[in-house]
Formats: C-alpha cells, structure tokens, sequence
C-alpha cells in the first residue's frame, strides 16, 4: 500500500513533467481529504492547460465547499468532455459542479434549521405593570403547579383549606398550598404556614419523623406543596410533604448516529480577565485543527452548540466595573464577540440565551439579546437567538421527536446556595447538580419570592417547568458539571473568564475553559478542558 508521502510524489512528477506550478494549499486539502488517489488518475494524462484549469476549479470548489470532499463521479465526466471538446466545456462542467454543490448545501442548511425548533421563548411586549397583575401572576403560577401535583397519586382527593380550618373530627387529608411562612420551634418541629385560595392553615413536621423533617428543612417560602396528614385544632399533622417533581419517563431518548451537542456559558467577552488564548484553542478544535484524532473525530461530528448567557462582560453590572474591563463599550463587546463565533464551522447550529451581565433587563424572564446592542450577534448565519428562560428541540427527524433543550442561565442559584441547607452542606457552589435537580423538584426555576427579580405576567408564570426536558442546561455559576435525575441530563457550562476581584472577595473559585459535550446517540458527556 502507497504511503501518503509517495502519493504526494507522484502528484508532484506528474505537475513537474508538464511544467505546472503545483499549489501546496491545493495539495494539503486533498490530504486531509484522502482525495489524492481519485485526484492522480484525474490528471495522469492532462494537459498543462487543462491541469491548470482543473486545480484552479477545485480550489474555487473547496473554498466554497468549506471542506475536502469532492464529487469524484462527476469529475470523472470533465476528463472524458475535456478529452473531446476542451477545456472551456471542462470549466462549464465545473460551473454545473459547483451550481449543484450549492443546491446541496442549501438543502443541508433547510434540513438543519428544520432541526432546530423553538418550542418556547419568551417575546411578550413591555408594558406598565399594576399591583394587580402580581396576585394575577401569582393566581397563575398556583394554578399551573397545582396541576402537576393533582398528578401524584396520593393527592387525588384534595380538600380546600377552608374546609380543613372548619372541621371539627380528625380525619386523614391532603391539601395543597404556597408556604407562606416557615417557623423552626423551641421544641426543634417545624411549622409551615400554607394557604390556597381559599385560606390558610399551619402544618406541623415533628422531628421525631427524620425523613420528613429532613424534606421540610429545604422548603423554601413561596413556593407550592402538597401535604398529606391528619387535621387539628387550625392545623396538620403532616405525614407526608409533596414537591411536583419529574416522572420517570419510559424510554431514555437517543439518536441512530453519532453526533454531538456543546454547551457553553459566561464567555465574558470584554473582560480584563477573558481567556482569550484558550478560547481560541477551543475555536482550532471545533475547526478539527487540535487535538488527537478521537477529538478530532468528535468535533467533526458537532452539531450544535449552546451558549447559555453571559456572552459578554457588560456595562456597569457591579460597582467599579469598569476598571476590569478590556473593552468598554458594550456594542463593541458584542462586535468582537460575534468575530470570534463567526470562527465555528457554519454547518454547527448556535443557540443563545443571555445572563445577567448581557444588554438586557435584569428581571426574568429575559427576552433574547437587545438586537440594539448585539447586531453581529444576529448577522451570524448559523445563530438562533432565544430567551432566558426557554425550551429548544433539537434533531426532530421523521419518526424521531427530537430532544427539548431547557436553558437557564441559573441567576437564582446564588439564592437557593445561600438559603438550602442541603446544598450548601454538600458543596454549594460546586455541586450544580444539586440546585439543578431541586428546582426540577419544584418544577420552577425560581420558587421563592426574593431568589430573582422578575416580570408579573399575567397570563402565565414563564419560569414554571412545566414541561420535562431531555437536557436542562443552565450556566452562572462557573463551573462545568454534567449529572443525571431520573432522565433528565443536567449540564452546566463552565466559563472563560478567570477569577475577578468580586469572586475573590466572597471565596468563590471557578473553573474555566472546560466544555461539556454529549454524545446524543449514547447520553454519554464529556468534558474537555482548554485551559493552560
């Protein structure tokens, strides 16, 4: 067998004995390609002028092709036209060759943005907010959750609160409320206060019951529960505490081929401490120019690539900001940002959500990216802009649904760190996995009052999880992490910003330069890691 050295020979005797120029730029293309074979016997027995002509029209080909594999079949015609009529037909041929290499690029295009559907992001126009609308929003999210806990079998038989308050014998019950108080009693019990919209009532958790004290010690106001248990004088003895939660589902969802999904987060483009040097190992490997041939292999086969907020530094996000930026111009942030993506390969679809130091309002739900501010952003082919929150299904294809992929960015994570104590005793900051799984749990992705600011919409509460994702992705916090609950994956980006003065300041130590990456066919995550 021919080695890759004497092929390359061959083809450089064959230009030297017809007096062509050879073009090494030309020739490393049709190595990385393995097309040195096809393209030998496509010039063995040429003349000068038709190589010349040949080598030009396949270099225009590649470059518009963006990648190394040529139609052999149909170049195989040129040689036998050529042969006859001469080269202008051959450059006719290629006119058609390529003409037809677009068609099919457009086709590959349509197909893969067919395979990236929003199935929600929120676009809701701003408008004057009244008093009213925050018990409309509240009424709202009640409502949603409560349908999801009428769910669980042992809340099939709901009693009203009032009703509760106005009995007079003990009976076994279960009701559902928002926690609107939590008490911890000299006698080391909790006590809940509950109300639905028809009133309130206390629900006592004793902690002579460990697994049930150890459920209430991580409730956190406001969001809503369902109690099992016995009624008292204007309370209950709760024998059971119930979140919505996620079901199990039947079947784990995976793809027929391999291929692969990324997830990013917190670029913080504009930063002093923006690790651009890694960053751009990060774009050579996604172009499969880094790295040993399985990662090469693998970035060849991404698909799609999420960023989940935070692309920028932004403008004024905290006090003194502006002595840690590189760049201070928020549009400027933006422009630089978009030159660096518009590097991935645009055969990779990037969907975008923001965070909280983007040029956006604060409160949640964001809306995508202020097109104002982030105009390249936009003017990249291959991007798909949604909201902080939303829901994206990905690879629908015939009898295949696709996977939903849930972004949040996880600006109430700091929240549910500070004040669940299982979390914060197991890790807090470092363990994603954990805020992830309970806000799943509480089928929101912020459940208390006070843990984000947000919009009162009065038709519907956008941050309840009201439907189960295959992929909850979520950012923030600076730290890659993948884990699984039930059949959900939960993914967290890392970041590429190396540690400020405010993280220095409150003990937090991130993790840059890592991304997390799926292999939809098996479920199985990597993460690699491009930092020095």
């Amino acid at each position: 067998m021919q080695t890759l050295e004497t092929k390359r020979k061959g083809i450089v005797n064959i230009f030297l004995k017809k007096g062509v120029l050879i073009d090494q730029n030309l020739l490393e293309y049709l190595e990385n390609g393995k097309n040195l074979d096809e393209f030998s016997k496509l010039i063995e027995d040429k003349s000068s002028k038709d190589i010349m002509v040949l080598t030009e029209k396949i270099k225009d080909l590649l470059g518009h092709k963006q990648n190394t594999q040529l139609n052999w079949p149909e170049l195989e015609k040129l040689k036998a036209i050529s042969e006859k009529t001469g080269s202008n037909d051959s450059n006719n041929l290629f006119d058609q060759i390529l003409d037809h290499e677009k068609k099919e690029e457009t086709k590959e295009e349509t197909k893969l943005e067919s395979n990236v559907k929003i199935v929600s992001s929120y676009d809701t126009t701003p408008k004057k907010r009244e008093a009213n609308h925050f018990a409309q929003y509240f009424n709202s999210r009640y409502h949603s959750i409560e349908k999801l806990l009428k769910q669980r079998q042992e809340l099939q038989n709901i009693t009203s609160i009032n009703r509760v308050v106005n009995k007079k014998d003990r009976e076994q019950l279960s009701v559902i409320g928002l926690v609107r108080d939590k008490k911890h009693t000299k006698n080391g019990n909790y006590i809940l206060t509950i109300e639905d919209q028809t009133g309130q009532i206390n629900v006592l958790t004793n902690k002579n019951k460990p697994d049930l004290f150890r459920i209430a010690k991580d409730i956190v106001l406001d969001e809503i529960i369902g109690v099992v248990g016995v009624n008292g004088d204007n309370i209950i003895f709760a024998s059971k505490l119930l979140f919505p939660d996620i079901p199990l589902a039947k079947e784990e969802k995976k793809t027929e081929e391999e291929l692969y999904a990324i997830f990013l987060s917190d670029l913080h483009v504009g930063s002093k401490n923006f690790l651009g040097d890694d960053f751009n190992r990060f774009i050579k490997w996604i172009n499969c120019n880094l790295g040993n041939e399985t990662q090469k292999q693998i970035a060849s086969k991404v698909k799609y690539i999420f960023i989940v907020g935070d692309l920028v530094d932004g403008c004024g996000v905290y006090p003194h900001q502006e002595k840690e930026l590189e760049i201070k111009d928020i549009k400027d942030q933006y422009k630089v940002c978009a030159d660096l993506l518009s590097k991935i390969p645009q055969n990779i679809k990037l969907i975008i959500c923001p965070g909280n130091h983007d040029a956006m309002r604060l409160a949640e739900p964001q809306p995508p990216i202020y097109k104002d501010f982030a105009e390249p952003l936009y003017d990249l082919p291959n991007v798909i802009m949604v909201s902080n929150p939303s829901v994206v299904n990905i690879h629908s294809l015939g009898d295949f649904p696709g996977f939903d992929v849930m972004l949040y960015h996880g600006y109430s994570f700091d929240f549910y760190v500070a004040e669940v104590q299982s979390i914060r005793d197991n890790g807090g900051y470092d363990r994603a996995d954990l805020l992830m799984k309970f806000l799943l749990q509480k089928r929101h992705l912020a459940p208390s009052y006070t843990s984000t600011p947000y919009v009162p919409d009065t038709n519907s509460d956008f941050l309840v999880i009201d439907k189960v994702p295959d992929f909850f992705v979520s950012g923030h916090i600076h730290k890659a992490a993948a884990a699984k609950y039930k059949d959900v994956t939960l993914i967290s980006g890392s970041c590429w910003q190396s540690k400020t003065s405010f993280q220095e300041k409150v003990g937090h130590n991130p993790e840059p330069s890592k991304v997390p990456i799926v292999n939809l066919q098996t479920r199985h995550v990597k993460i690699l890691k491009f930092g020095e």
